[in-house]
C-alpha cells in the first residue's frame, strides 16, 4: 500500500532550474562601493510574538532567483517573569539565539547550534544589551530569536570556500538591525534603535590595491583582507558592539579608525530604514484606530 501522505521526489537524478533575467526588467546594481545595498524591513510579521520583523538585503548582481541575499526573521517573547528558582536580577536578562536555517547555506545546516551560530548570538546579546533600558524590567527575562533563512553567499562561485566566514559580517549587521526593529515592535524600551554596519578592506582583481568598501558583497572581490561590523546607535552617537576580523594589509593604525568611520555611515543607512519601517508601522496602528 502506498504512503499517500508523502510526495516522493523522482527516481533519477535532476538538476536545479536555471532562470534568466526577464526581458524588459532591467537590473540595477547599487551606485558604487561607497553605497550600501537596499534593505527591505517589516514588522508585525508573526502575530504570536510580542514583536517581530523580517529583513531583506539586495543581491546587487541579482544572479539568483531569489533577488536578494540575505533573508532574516526575529522574534520577541517576553518580557515575562523568571521562574521561581531563578536568582533575583535588578535587570532584564536577555537571552539571544540565532540558527541558520538547514537550507540558508550551500552547505546544509545541522539542527544544532554550531561555533559560528553562538558566536552570532554573543554578538547580538552585546549590541542589543547597550541599547535596552534594563533596569525597567526587573526579575524579567526577554528571548530574541533570529533566523537566518537565506545567508549572505555566492552559491554560484566555483570559489565557494574563500567566501566562507567574510559573510558572517554582513549576517550579524542583518540580525543587529532586525532584532533591534523587533524589540522596538514589542514595546520594549530603549535608550536608541541600533543598527549595523560592515565596511571592509578588499581588492578588486590581482593588481589592484586594497580600498575600503561599504557592505561588501564578497562573490565581487578577489580578495578580502579585513572586515569591521559596529552596532551604532547613532542619536546618542555610541558604539555598543565591534567585531573585527582578518588582518591589515599594513600596520597603520588609521587604517583601522577609518574602517570604523565606514562602518558608521553603513550603520546610519540602515537605521534611517529602521526608523521609516517603525514610523510606517505607528502610521498603520493609527489609521487603523483613530482616536
Amino acid at each position: 500500500m502506498s504512503d499517500r501522505r508523502r510526495i516522493n521526489g523522482p527516481v533519477g537524478t535532476t538538476s536545479p532550474p536555471v532562470y534568466d533575467t526577464p526581458q524588459g526588467k532591467r537590473v540595477v546594481a547599487r551606485s558604487g562601493d561607497n553605497a550600501v545595498r537596499k534593505i527591505f524591513l517589516k514588522t508585525g510579521v508573526t502575530p504570536s510574538a510580542s514583536g517581530s520583523a523580517y529583513l531583506e538585503v539586495e543581491d546587487p548582481a541579482a544572479n539568483r532567483p531569489s533577488g536578494t541575499s540575505l533573508k532574516l526573521t526575529c522574534t520577541i517573547h517576553g518580557p515575562r517573569a523568571l521562574p521561581r528558582s531563578a536568582p533575583f536580577s535588578p535587570h532584564i536578562i536577555l537571552s539571544t539565539h540565532v540558527k541558520y536555517a538547514p537550507f540558508a547555506t550551500r552547505q546544509r545546516r545541522g539542527y544544532l547550534r554550531d561555533s559560528s551560530e553562538r558566536d552570532l548570538g554573543v554578538h547580538l546579546e552585546t549590541a542589543l544589551r547597550g541599547a535596552i533600558i534594563a533596569d525597567r524590567w526587573p526579575k524579567s527575562g526577554v528571548d530574541i530569536v533570529v533566523t537566518i533563512i537565506e545567508g549572505d553567499q555566492n552559491r554560484d562561485s566555483l570559489e565557494y570556500d574563500r567566501d566562507e566566514g567574510w559573510d558572517m559580517m554582513n549576517v550579524l549587521s542583518g540580525c543587529i538591525t532586525v532584532a533591534s526593529a523587533a524589540i522596538a515592535d514589542a514595546g520594549i524600551d530603549c535608550v536608541d534603535t541600533v543598527a549595523g554596519g560592515v565596511a571592509a578592506i578588499v581588492a578588486k582583481d590581482s593588481k589592484s590595491e586594497p580600498s575600503i568598501v561599504l557592505d561588501p558583497d564578497v562573490a565581487a572581490y578577489h580578495k578580502v583582507f579585513a572586515a569591521c561590523c559596529v552596532a551604532y546607535l547613532p542619536t546618542r552617537d555610541e558604539v555598543t558592539n565591534i567585531w573585527f576580523k582578518g588582518q591589515l594589509p599594513s600596520p597603520d593604525a588609521m587604517v583601522y579608525q577609518k574602517m570604523v568611520e565606514r562602518s558608521l555611515v553603513a550603520c546610519r543607512s540602515a537605521n534611517r530604514v529602521l526608523v521609516q519601517a517603525l514610523n510606517e508601522t505607528v502610521q498603520g496602528q493609527n489609521s487603523q484606530n483613530p482616536s
